[in-house]
């Protein structure tokens, strides 16, 4: 009766097959996995602009108290009291903190622009919202336009 099995040579060569397609797609899995998370900073990066874009927008286009320049975020009544706005870590309107955004770092720049057809540079203010996560290498940026008419 003849037996039948591997010898050990064969079964050390299957092992050590199976270990390197093992590690190769372990090795993928863990490159793609590491990669996921950056869509998702760059998706909380444009909604942080967009809110932030959003909230610049709506406010009058001049002074409504003819008090130029406020301080502080919560007294801004107007577009241009935004210019020069930098914070560290996403905070919304009132000042708080936004829990879990504070990596990233939102800068805001208003100017009078005449880019819009129609609209005299003096009555169209152009809002520029830069937000970046340095840590993980985002930078992303969000324009808009404010006009008096």
């Amino acid at each position: 009766m003849k037996e039948r099995g591997v010898t050990l040579i064969e079964l050390v060569i299957t092992i050590t097959l199976i270990g390197i397609a093992v590690s190769a797609v372990l090795g993928t899995l863990a490159a793609n996995a590491k990669s996921s998370a950056d869509g998702m900073v760059r998706a909380q990066a444009m909604a942080i602009a967009d809110a932030y874009l959003e909230e610049i927008r709506l406010k009058s286009f001049t002074d409504p108290d003819g008090v130029d320049g406020e301080t502080g975020r919560l007294n801004f009544d107007d577009v241009d009291d935004y210019n020069g706005l930098s914070d560290v870590g996403a905070i919304d309107q009132f000042g708080n903190a936004i829990a879990g955004l504070g990596d990233y770092r939102v800068a805001v720049a208003v100017a009078h622009s005449s880019a819009l057809t129609g609209v005299a540079s003096a009555n169209a203010l152009r809002i520029d919202v830069a937000v970046t996560n340095p840590a993980a290498g985002v930078d992303v940026r969000a324009t808009g336009y404010r006009a008096n008419y």
